[in-house]
């Protein structure tokens, strides 16, 4: 929902409750725009009251625009615009004589007041370029004369409605598909778009003079309609709400608006519009998703089933350089499984990060005879990641942990206490940085890490630099151990 830009609200006396209420005219005002085929400008006064503020802009999509530019954050001292001062100070609605000129362009300007709880605490601006009126056709009276009336509500403190919005996120505007309905819900009158969206539904011919209710009701079948109840107050004209109606093969969405220029209820305005294309398009991404989890759940399982081979190939070899190596391989099937293990759960483009350190952190004291007397402490937090970059992060990750763990601890290289390895992380914007830093037995004196053939660490380089795009650094800890930094640019995970 729109809300006031902070510098506006700073300069007037607005309290929440009139904030809120400005929000839901903003929430709605497209319609208005639309109607009137003119831009409207929301316009509050200041603290002082020496003018007025622009704190809403909205152009229409029905014909031109009326302002090039934006207006948002303008001041407009008193008696500059006396249309403004009239309409707030006398409460009512303020039409100009004479066209203003804008760039060679004819504008004629109306100001409305928003009146709230009986108190004027807005002046809404509506501006009409003229070079883009013609001769009006019965869509243009009806949207004009509907216009007419949704103004003289926001004036008598009618409109907006504070009835529960809607969660749609589609919802109709007023080009998908007008309706006009009489106070008893007939209709009187119905745009182009509105009759072929009901064509598609099944009905032919012209709507005017019946029950839109009981059209509805002829064409769209009762298993796939909302109780009766709502469906009489939507198409009936009577609630300001909207509902999903469907066939076997057509979807839409209509959208009431009562009508109540002087208080008393005359009708409505009722937009439709066939989202068919739209819940398609929704059920394919939610069987694209389910696909996707259902492949990171098949590889998951398959990944373990590999590591599970591993495993018991490892018992039957009696070669300790042969059987680390497997055990080894074991560690870093296990981590890739983990993050798919993840991604099956989570439905997206991205994991959170965090529980996949953790879990790697515990298994790698698992894996290591040394485990149990080394402590794994993370400072800081991953987030999310991208999926293609969850991946390589956690063997990264999973690499360094090991690497601290074996060639940093030993019989001879921590105290009985055991040691610490701090994860230290952190997200300067647009990449990850991570410190591994154990306070164990450090670096073997001369170490080089481009003439390392350490397999650990020509993997974790491979990632970070050719697969990462990133940079890797190893070096002496302060005041001692070993301190492993991985720096790699990040990309935003799909929402």
């Amino acid at each position: 929902m729109p809300s006031l830009p902070e510098p506006a609200r700073s300069h007037t006396d607005l309290d929440d409750a009139d904030v809120a209420w400005l929000a839901l005219l903003m929430a709605d005002w497209q319609i208005v725009a639309d109607l009137s085929f003119a831009d409207l400008v929301l316009w509050v006064p200041d603290r002082e009251e020496h003018g007025f503020w622009a704190v809403g802009q909205m152009r229409p999509t029905t014909g031109p625009t009326a302002y090039v530019d934006d207006v948002v954050g303008t001041f407009m001292p008193r008696g500059r615009r006396p249309l403004l001062d009239e309409a707030y100070l006398h409460g009512r609605l303020v039409r100009e004589g004479d066209p203003e000129w804008r760039e060679d362009v004819p504008v004629r300007v109306e100001t409305i007041p928003v009146r709230r709880d009986g108190r004027v605490i807005g002046v809404l601006a509506r501006n009409t370029n003229l070079l883009g009126v013609r001769t009006p056709s019965r869509l243009e009276l009806a949207y004009l004369q509907t216009a007419s009336d949704l103004t003289q509500m926001i004036s008598n403190g009618h409109f907006p409605s504070t009835a529960q919005r809607s969660d749609h996120a589609d919802t109709p505007r007023v080009g998908d598909g007008f309706l006009r309905v009489d106070a008893a819900g007939r209709v009187s009158y119905a745009s182009p778009n509105a009759l072929s969206v009901f064509r598609r539904l099944g009905r032919n011919g012209d709507l005017a003079g019946h029950l839109l209710a009981d059209v509805t009701r002829e064409v769209v079948p009762a298993r796939r309609r909302p109780d009766e109840e709502t469906l009489s107050a939507v198409m009936g004209g009577r609630a300001q709400r909207d509902l999903e109606l469907a066939t076997d093969g057509v979807a839409l969405i209509a959208r009431a608006i009562p009508l109540r220029p002087q208080g008393e209820h005359i009708g409505a305005v009722v937009l439709v519009r066939d989202v068919t294309e739209l819940r398609r398009r929704d059920r394919e991404l939610i069987t694209k998703d389910a696909t996707i989890r259902e492949i990171h759940h098949r590889v998951k399982n398959n990944l373990q089933t590999v590591a599970a081979l591993l495993r018991l190939q490892a018992r039957r070899i009696d070669s300790p350089d042969a059987k680390g190596a497997l055990e080894e391989a074991v560690r870093r099937v296990g981590s890739i499984a983990i993050v798919h293990e993840t991604l099956s759960q989570a439905g997206e483009g991205s994991v959170d990060f965090d529980e996949i350190a953790d879990r790697l952190t515990s298994m790698v004291g698992e894996v290591s005879a040394l485990g149990s007397r080394v402590r794994v402490r993370r400072e800081g937090g991953f987030g999310s990641l991208a999926s293609e970059t969850a991946t390589p992060v956690a063997m990264v990750l999973t690499e360094l942990l090991q690497n601290a763990v074996e060639h940093g601890y030993g019989d001879d290289g921590a105290a009985d206490g055991g040691g610490t390895i701090r994860v230290v992380v952190e997200r300067p914007e647009g990449r990850l940085r991570v410190e591994i830093v154990d306070d164990g037995r450090g670096l073997p004196e001369g170490f080089d890490l481009d003439r390392s053939t350490n397999l650990g660490l020509s993997i974790v380089r491979t990632l970070v630099e050719s697969e990462l795009g990133g940079r890797l650094t190893l070096g002496p800890g302060d005041p001692g151990g070993t301190r492993a930094v991985v720096d790699v640019p990040l990309e935003q995970p799909d929402a």
